[in-house]
């Protein structure tokens, strides 16, 4: 048949199709349909189903309107497979003209079809709609109840979406609970996630696993690791196996969330707990020590890490990196700047030449840290130039500052901070034209500064201090304490830095700076 191009019977080309189809050649599947001169719905069917496995649901729906337009009646098959290739084009039109085809022809009441409805209209956001399929459905299954759920999951519309898991319970449907509360916990729905979580009859490593990772990807670290420790005892060990990849996401949310609370050594203990290693857990540990400026510790957990064969990426430089700025290691720095690009060769990027530029800058070496940037393979963003602006602000290197004010001005700025920086070192060079036009830009922008505050606990309750606040209950007792202190620093020789500041304008500059800047 093959050979000669002839048919031996119209069934034979429909199973023809549908093989060429199962291998992936589509093109010979239509060639054969193509020279079919009498065509079956089978081969009709086998045909639209094969563009749909290739998930070419356009080709699919042209097929189907032809098919209409020549006379032929769908079947089951050929709704289903139509409203998916609508619902995967979100082709909202065109899937309810095939519903309604669908109706004419007696198939309203097909569940595989009306599951297939549904999903469409749960796609496009018409759960109404597909509430009224589903009410009239004369029987439902698993799969179009969790169509149901996942629609008003996706459609903000919670409570409905338990109504339908409470319905299935009633109706004694048996269903996967782990992917339900996978589904929620993914969505947000926490809420709902352990609602389903705790009416499960049989739990398991995976079904805790979900629920786990859905706290981590939400960004509840301290719940995620509740519930690992819950987990265990149960008698379930959380591993890569139950976790996948968020595995890992769990325990670097609770080590940075302890590392940016400023419990360092609770990181490090909940660090060396960890049976299994991976290089999203080993950068955790050194970003936590580059946040706290602790660059040795930093060090030797990078050569630990060696040990083991882990290969770093960048952000383990970046981390790296930052730990050595912070701590004013300039050659420890140096050397492995050039170690990540000549051993490990990783292209530095923007956060990396921050972090080198930073460095240097930090210890006045400005001049090294302009050549730097210089040599750059692109072109220096912010964080890069307000590095080496700090740097010629703290050592007072005015032409080099000069250059690097520009440069950040260049940029479209928004974080108070920044302005702050310039301003302070134009105020440095008594380049009061420079304020003015600083503090014009900012009026034009909108940029305000955002009142700080420190927080202090103190026996598990949380005292907030703003500037010339003086509402706290002890303030009297503070201020005296303050004052004690400030007089035994000046005993010890500390001298107050009594360079001006932006955040207070009026008190920053003198009476004549003043005139002269409100005056341009």
């Amino acid at each position: 048949m093959i050979v000669t191009g002839t048919i031996i019977h119209a069934n034979s080309n429909a199973l023809l199709i549908a093989s060429y189809a199962s291998i992936g050649d589509t093109e010979t599947a239509r060639k054969v349909f193509d020279e079919t001169s009498h065509r079956t719905l089978r081969a009709w069917n086998a045909m639209i189903i094969a563009y749909s496995r290739q998930r070419c649901p356009s080709e699919a729906l042209r097929l189907y309107s032809r098919m209409i337009s020549e006379g032929i009646r769908p079947d089951s098959s050929t709704f289903t497979v139509a409203l998916k290739a609508c619902a995967g084009m979100l082709d909202l039109e065109m899937g309810e003209e095939v519903w309604s085809q669908a109706a004419r022809c007696s198939y309203e009441g097909d569940v595989f079809v009306g599951c297939s409805v549904l999903n469409l209209f749960a796609k496009c956001g018409k759960m109404d709609e597909a509430v009224a399929v589903f009410n009239k459905m004369p029987r439902r299954d698993v799969v179009c109840c969790t169509t149901m759920i996942t629609g008003f999951v996706q459609s903000g519309r919670p409570v409905e979406a338990v109504e339908v898991y409470r319905r299935m319970q009633d109706e004694g449907m048996e269903f996967d609970g782990t992917s339900l509360v996978d589904m929620y916990a993914k969505s947000g729905h926490l809420e709902l996630a352990c609602c389903v979580f705790n009416k499960m009859s049989y739990k398991n490593a995976i079904s805790w696993g979900a629920l786990v990772s859905g706290f981590a990807q939400n960004g509840f670290a301290a719940q995620a690791l509740e519930m690992v420790v819950e987990m265990q005892s149960c008698g379930f060990e959380p591993d890569s196996a139950s976790l996948g990849r968020d595995w890992s996401s769990v325990w670097y949310a609770v080590i940075d969330m302890y590392s940016k609370c400023g419990s360092l050594s609770y990181a490090r203990a909940l660090f060396d707990q960890l049976v299994f290693r991976d290089l999203i857990s080993w950068n955790a540990m050194i970003a936590s020590y580059g946040i706290h400026g602790r660059g040795e510790e930093a060090l030797s957990l990078f050569l630990q890490m060696a040990e083991t064969n882990i290969e770093p990426d960048h952000a383990t430089f970046a981390s790296f990196l930052s730990a050595f700025s912070h701590s004013g290691l300039v050659e420890e720095g140096l050397h492995w700047f050039d170690v990540m690009v000549t051993k490990y060769k990783i292209s530095p990027g923007e956060k990396h030449y921050a972090c080198m530029v930073d460095l240097l800058a930090r210890s006045g070496l400005v001049e090294d840290a302009s050549e730097l940037i210089a040599s750059m393979n692109t072109k220096p963003g912010l964080a890069v130039w307000v590095a080496l602006l700090a740097g010629c602000y703290n050592h007072r290197k005015l032409s080099m500052g000069e250059i690097a004010a520009k440069k950040v001005l260049e940029f479209n700025l928004d974080d108070m901070g920044v302005y702050a920086l310039v301003s302070n070192f134009y105020a440095m060079a008594t380049r009061w034209e420079g304020v003015a036009s600083l503090k014009k830009m900012m009026k034009q922008t909108g940029v305000k500064k955002v009142p700080g505050y420190s927080v202090v606990e103190v026996d598990g309750e949380l005292h907030a201090f703003l500037k010339e606040d003086k509402s706290h209950q002890c303030h009297e007792d503070i201020m005296l304490l303050l004052n004690k202190l400030y007089h035994d620093m000046r005993a010890m020789g500390y001298v107050p830095n009594s360079e001006p500041l932006l955040p207070n304008f009026e008190e920053a500059h003198s009476s004549e700076q003043r005139n002269f800047i409100k005056s341009l």
